[in-house]
């Protein structure tokens, strides 16, 4: 282990959550003679600002070159405890976190000797590696102020004018030969009944008008290299032009798709058996008096939850368990547009569960003062459709009545389904985005970094990340543009640099950490008269997958080198006597 260093291990109590299960003070004293410690205090909050103007003090008095708070998960304070020590004069990456609640004291509730045993086991590691720890300078990258936007629907268009507003170039790549999304031919929508087509047409007038907007239709990506602030990206548009891009930020906004039910799935197939979107396309197109081919409808039946909510089975074995969300209040919106209709129309409307949440709550209630019926179905016991001599009838046990069966004639049944993700393996391989267990492009943390992904620069947008509705995902697309836009208009980033690095010595070029590496970003380069593995510095994340794969030890993380990992296992081993 290193000398002659002066290392501060501050442990704090976290109003209990610790200090309950684990003897802060006895763990401040086991470490007070580590090698190099040279203050070891234990506080109450250490994220208080009195304690930290305590740690400063320390640092600044006691001319302390590395720093070990061990209090809670790193994803709370890291940041805060970084710009302390910057604030104190030590390099924010010889600042060590040990996270003594989620790894120790809420882990060991039941064993108080147990937990502070381990306790002091985490921190001595933690001073171990401090002890190895070397000052790192953040990684600056300059940006390009541009974006591209994949997808023209309606998340992707507002966040190409919001982008616009704030002065960056956008480019705007749709797979179809029309942009506006799911939304472009629909007819009144909830909750404020205006019409999809017309939102769509407003969008993408304003969209034509500007000057730094650029849309591309019948567009794929089909090449893309480089990194946050400088990605080059190749679009297929039409069948054979290529255009080449340059951007610092990417947008994701390529929606979703409907869920197509299989044959027979609630009568699906059978004459008069539709989905929701299906029913848009004709009832949207008609004034007055409903018809179905020709013939005018006396009697609807709507079914909720098609395609989601499922549950595994052997006809079904690969569920859609999650809620679509925005089903029923496309369902009870569809039931006012229809009373509003002239001529006798009764509708039926069979459901698991309403699930109008906030204002569409009145658009739910107006449907059923103005006539709609609904009745509510066994989870276990789905309606059942059939086509009889005398038309469609289904069949249906409502649970409001004691679970009664009820057989009601219809003139069209419309099922009404949710939302699936859109299958695009060419554009994930491309941008080597992962999905959620659901399908859906998965978010970085679904709280604290809602529409960031794994990939620096490269930001989700509207139903592409989960099923939303149309002011959600709106929402979403302005979020994900506040992230892209606040990248790109400081003119630069600085990225973490605890990456890789190789041994150029070592290194005999192997391929084992290009294909271990998920981020894509080892590269095979030329040095003297060899090959050897290059780390692209502002791709690499630090993970670690390509060190325990190199057979000839040729790379290291920095801020996890193999010394420090080494040290931190030796430290833990010690046997640890308390009082």
């Amino acid at each position: 282990m290193a000398t002659g260093r002066k290392i501060g291990v501050f442990i704090c109590h976290c109003g209990g959550n610790i200090s309950d299960y684990v003897d802060v003070k006895a763990v401040a004293e086991a470490v007070a003679t580590e090698p190099g410690v040279v203050v070891s205090k234990n506080h109450m909050f250490t994220c208080s600002d009195a304690a930290q103007q305590e740690m400063i003090d320390d640092i600044e008095g006691l001319e302390l070159d590395g720093l070990v708070i061990a209090s809670c998960s790193p994803k709370l304070h890291m940041f805060t405890f970084r710009d302390m020590a910057e604030r104190g004069g030590i390099n924010k990456y010889q600042y060590v976190h040990v996270n003594l609640r989620e790894q120790c004291s809420w882990a060991h509730t039941n064993d108080k000797t147990g937990a502070t045993e381990k306790g002091i086991a985490l921190v001595r590691a933690g001073i171990a590696k401090a002890s190895l720890s070397v000052p790192l300078t953040a990684l600056r990258v300059d940006t390009i102020p541009k974006v591209l936007v994949i997808g023209a629907g309606i998340s992707g268009l507002r966040g190409a004018l919001a982008l616009s507003d704030m002065g960056l170039s956008v480019f705007i790549a749709e797979k179809q030969k029309e942009a506006g999304g799911a939304v472009k031919n629909w007819g009144r929508m909830a909750p404020d009944d205006q019409q999809g087509s017309t939102i769509v047409q407003n969008l993408l007038d304003e969209v034509k008008k500007r000057e730094n907007i650029m849309l591309y239709t019948d567009a794929e990506m089909i090449e893309k290299s480089g990194y946050i602030g400088d990605f080059k990206v190749t679009l297929r548009v039409g069948e054979k032009e290529a255009v080449q891009l340059q951007v610092g930020a990417m947008l994701v906004a390529t929606g979703y798709d409907n869920y197509q039910p299989a044959e027979g799935e609630f009568g699906y197939g059978l004459d008069g058996v539709v989905t929701l979107p299906e029913f848009r396309d004709f009832a949207d197109q008609q004034e007055g008096e409903l018809t179905y081919k020709g013939k005018a409808v006396k009697n609807v039946v709507f079914v909720y939850c098609v395609g989601s909510r499922q549950k595994k089975t052997e006809a079904c074995p690969e569920p859609n368990q999650y809620c679509s969300r925005y089903c029923c209040n496309a369902g009870t919106h569809m039931a006012v547009c229809l009373e509003d209709r002239p001529g006798e129309l009764n509708q039926y409307h069979l459901y698991r569960d309403i699930r109008t949440y906030g204002h569409n709550e009145t658009i739910y209630e107006e449907a059923r003062t103005r006539g709609a019926v609904f009745m509510r179905y066994p989870d276990a016991d789905a309606p059942t459709v059939a086509n009889t001599a005398d038309g469609l009838v289904v069949t249906v046990k409502d649970k409001l009545m004691g679970g009664e069966e009820v057989e009601i004639q219809a003139d069209l049944v419309v099922l009404i389904t949710g939302m699936i993700p859109k299958k695009n393996e060419t554009l994930m391989n491309l941008l080597k985005l992962p999905v959620s267990k659901d399908g859906f492009l998965n978010e970085l943390h679904i709280k604290l970094r809602p529409v960031e992904t794994v990939i620096d620069g490269v930001f989700l947008a509207g139903a592409a990340q989960s099923p939303k509705t149309m002011a959600e995902s709106v929402g979403a697309s302005l979020a994900a543009v506040s992230k892209a836009g606040g990248l790109l208009m400081k003119g630069y980033v600085d990225l973490e640099p605890l990456i890789a690095r190789v041994d150029t010595d070592k290194c005999l070029w192997c391929d084992e950490c290009l294909k271990a590496c998920p981020y894509g970003a080892i590269e095979k380069i030329h040095y003297g008269e060899k090959e050897v593995a290059f780390v692209v510095k502002s791709l690499c994340k630090g993970e670690g997958a390509c060190v325990p794969i190199c057979p000839h030890d040729a790379l290291d993380v920095e801020g996890y080198t193999d010394q420090q990992i080494t040290a931190m296992i030796d430290a833990c081993s010690k046997e640890v006597v308390t009082a």
